[in-house]
């Protein structure tokens, strides 16, 4: 169950994805248009777990992130930017793709052991409400081979930009709205 604070962030979500995607070479120019968002829990309850579909230009990229109460050691160049949470603090931000607690997530939601999460709204220590989801993953598992089991082992990809669908033996497949794209895949 991931749980979202009424609170205000500083920057806000969308100025730090843009900021970093600025200094990103495969992230295209022009104006961002964030999409919508997911999110995974972290086993341990300690790193926040959110992915965005973000449109920048005439690009669709992937953005996941972390959200940390402490930096990471030897993460540096993957830190996106710190933000001020209202209730929770500074958080680091990290690049999601390559944060072992994210890769974990969505090697288990290839894999087919983890849903992505439920989305609490907290307001003074308790739950207030719901979100509804702004994007639907799905796994999609791809034929498996006589004897074999589950889609398991092997590399998790999760790309950035979705100008293509990667292949995989299990892909997670994103809906927003009328958009449908492929945002890893365990090869």
């Amino acid at each position: 169950m991931a749980i979202i604070h009424r609170a205000t962030l500083t920057p806000s979500k969308p100025t730090l994805i843009g900021a970093w995607l600025d200094t990103r070479p495969w992230a295209g120019r022009g104006p961002d248009e964030v999409l919508g968002a997911y999110r995974f829990d972290d086993p341990d309850g300690e790193v926040g777990v959110e992915a965005f579909l973000v449109r920048r230009g005439n690009r669709l990229l992937h953005v996941p992130l972390t959200y940390r109460a402490a930096p990471l050691a030897g993460h540096e160049s993957h830190l996106v930017a710190t933000l001020e949470h209202s209730v929770l603090g500074p958080r680091w931000v990290y690049d999601g793709a390559v944060d072992e607690v994210a890769v974990a997530c969505f090697r288990r939601a290839l894999e087919g052991e983890q849903e992505q999460a439920e989305l609490e709204i907290w307001e003074d220590g308790r739950v207030v409400g719901h979100r509804p989801q702004q994007v639907l993953v799905t796994r999609e598992s791809g034929e498996e081979k006589a004897g074999d089991g589950p889609a398991q082992g092997g590399q998790v990809l999760i790309p950035h930009v979705l100008d293509a669908e990667p292949e995989g033996r299990s892909r997670l497949r994103a809906r927003c709205g009328n958009l449908r794209m492929v945002v890893a895949a365990l090869i």
